[in-house]
């Protein structure tokens, strides 16, 4: 099967408002919420067939959290906690069933030219980042977790976040002594768990938002040590990374802005679905493919990028990392190759519902039953 590339006709049609028809001057607004189940029942409809009446569901739902230990503060005391509330850290479970060996080797081990066959980061058993604790309720418990407390280190004990958006970090298999880039870092909880994998020599946690960097500031406040030297925090626009930094980092962090669609069905407020935000929203994919191929750039030769949003639509996703794909070989001279994510369905299948059709990547579906996601993510290898 082919890689998707990306087509300006589809992807303007898949961001119509579909009552714009409708409505005319005289009658009343529609709502953003409303605007996006429409869009959203009109596309995903035919991109997920019988799976959309659950999903949709799901979305509407309340969503499930997952709570990232903090291993700079009292962590033995916090999963102590966590376990008596028999909460399960889904990390450690993957790891004791990667151990069992139950996913084919072919499914971990990418596949390299020569001169990168040698490369460090593929002797490592385990193929994700290392030392990270997360722990989530089991299928069907909607139990909640309290608010993060300090501790006495004086830094919070735990992150509450969509528990699937540990993946991409997961994904990215960070090893001890790498450079890592966070290109669109805001509002921090993924910067953190790269911080908690104790390998990053140094960190780039970048965003364009002055708002997302100041949340993304005062996460690092809340749950790092002030020692913590190596993160470098900026502002500046993605795009432009490429240029900034060729070729200078080990591990990239791609997590791009998109329609986020839990947000999108349930919260009017900064609702990219307000007809104010119609362009912005059809330049979507654009600014997509844009932001992944400088974070491309930015890797070093033989180096990783992940790529991930919190949407379902294939052409923010599968469609925006062939597009880029086409790009970094036609304008740059510069080779990538997508590396196989399967053995995360069957290291995390416990966890999440994964969509089993992804011809790039991998897509963590909303269920009744694991309320998590969506969560896209992909890894690419920069070759040349």
């Amino acid at each position: 099967m082919g890689r998707p590339s990306i087509d300006p006709v589809h992807l303007q049609g898949e961001f119509e408002d579909p009552l714009s028809s409708l409505q005319a001057s005289t009658e009343p607004k529609f709502s953003s919420i409303r605007l996006a189940l429409q869009n959203f029942d009109m596309n995903y409809k035919v991109q997920f067939g019988d799976l959309w009446p659950s999903i949709r569901v799901s979305l509407l739902s309340e969503q499930k959290y997952g709570a990232l230990v903090n291993t700079f503060s009292t962590w033995d005391q916090t999963t102590h906690e966590l376990e008596q509330l028999e909460a399960k850290d889904f990390v450690m479970e993957a790891q004791r069933r990667g151990q069992q060996k139950v996913f084919p080797e072919e499914a971990v081990t990418p596949v390299l030219p020569p001169e990168l066959e040698t490369h460090p980061h593929l002797a490592a058993p385990w193929p994700c980042s290392p030392n990270l604790r997360c722990y989530t309720f089991t299928r069907g418990d909607i139990s909640r977790f309290h608010p993060s407390r300090v501790g006495s280190l004086g830094l919070l004990d735990y992150y509450l976040m969509d528990a699937s958006s540990l993946l991409p970090v997961l994904a990215l298999d960070v090893q001890p002594g790498d450079s890592v880039l966070d290109l669109c870092a805001g509002p921090g909880g993924k910067t953190l768990a790269l911080l908690l994998t104790g390998c990053c020599r140094h960190l780039s946690a970048n965003d364009i938002s002055g708002s997302r960097t100041r949340r993304l500031k005062q996460v690092l406040h809340s749950y790092v040590p002030q020692d913590r030297s190596q993160v470098r925090v900026t502002s500046q626009d993605g795009r432009k990374w490429g240029d900034l930094e060729r070729s200078t980092y080990d591990r990239v962090l791609v997590d791009v802005p998109c329609t986020t669609d839990r947000h999108s069905v349930l919260e009017e407020d900064n609702n990219i679905f307000k007809r104010s935000r119609k362009t912005e929203r059809q330049m979507l994919p654009m600014l997509q493919m844009q932001l992944l191929v400088a974070g491309l750039l930015a890797t070093k030769p033989g180096g990783v990028a992940v790529y991930s949003t919190c949407t379902l639509s294939h052409l923010q996703n599968e469609y925006v990392v062939g597009g880029a794909i086409d790009v970094l070989a036609n304008q740059y001279q510069t080779d990538v190759q997508v590396e196989d994510l399967s053995c995360f369905r069957h290291l995390f299948q416990d966890t999440f519902s994964f969509f089993p059709s992804c011809r790039m990547g991998e897509l963590v579906l909303p269920v009744l039953w694991a309320n998590f996601g969506p969560m896209y993510f992909c890894r690419l290898r920069r070759l040349t």
